[in-house]
């Protein structure tokens, strides 16, 4: 009796395996239809009934499990009172900038640190100037700031050289803050440059617009958030 009971739940295991495997490639095929070259990260089970979660390029939509709709927005568990769809999206950068090592940074640490968070920044972004002109205050608050570039007009322009010339300087913080303040940097190349990963990654984790402030736990904090304020955000955030 008992193997025949394992046999029979054994069945229904394979069942649901093999239907969420239909699932999810009618959703894939769904995607694609819409868009050929669309580079899709994840396709999960979501908690709205009838409708996979998809993961592509820092954004999350939700495709229903026989392919024929689409739903692009936030999904919110009222009685839990969480968003979800910003949950994942936190999950998402978490783990892209995990893989980022410290190297890679341009970091400002503060002495006496109780946060850290990441921001992608353009040198020519006015918020993004605004912000570094107060990095001794988020600092003195116990913020240290790392930075990852994101020239929102894109590779081959001036705000992406200007990039590499920080990158490539001898002492790269004093370069970034010069040039944050508006100073002509002598242009300089060199091969080592992550200016072009941090842009991929940016694209990839959905930034939009600058400065993208990202906290420790990949919740997105703001774009430019004045020093108590950021603070007052980032203590919010639960352990």
């Amino acid at each position: 009796m008992f193997k025949r009971v394992m046999f029979s739940l054994a069945l229904v295991a394979s069942a649901t395996v093999q239907a969420d495997a239909a699932g999810e490639a009618k959703v894939r095929e769904a995607i694609k239809t819409l868009v050929p070259s669309a580079q899709i990260d994840s396709v999960s089970e979501s908690k709205l009934n009838g409708f996979y979660e998809v993961a592509m390029s820092g954004q999350v939509l939700y495709v229903s499990a026989d392919g024929k709709y689409l739903v692009q927005g936030m999904v919110y568990d009222i009685a839990n009172k969480r968003d979800l769809t910003e949950e994942k999206k936190s999950v998402m950068r978490k783990a892209a900038l995990a893989g980022v090592p410290k190297d890679r940074m341009i970091s400002f640490p503060a002495k006496n640190e109780k946060h850290r968070v990441t921001v992608f920044t353009d040198i020519d972004c006015g918020y993004c100037r605004k912000l570094h002109q107060q990095i001794a205050e988020y600092n003195n608050l116990g913020i240290s700031v790392d930075y990852l570039f994101f020239p929102r007009s894109g590779p081959n322009t001036p705000s992406f050289d200007k990039a590499i010339t920080v990158w490539c300087s001898a002492d790269k913080n004093k370069a970034f803050t010069e040039a944050k303040a508006g100073v002509e940097l002598e242009k300089k190349t060199c091969d080592n440059h992550p200016i072009a990963a941090d842009f991929e990654l940016g694209q990839k984790i959905g930034v939009n617009g600058t400065p993208m402030i990202v906290a420790a736990d990949g919740s997105q904090i703001g774009g430019y958030v004045p020093p108590a304020q950021m603070l007052e955000r980032l203590a919010a955030i639960p352990k």
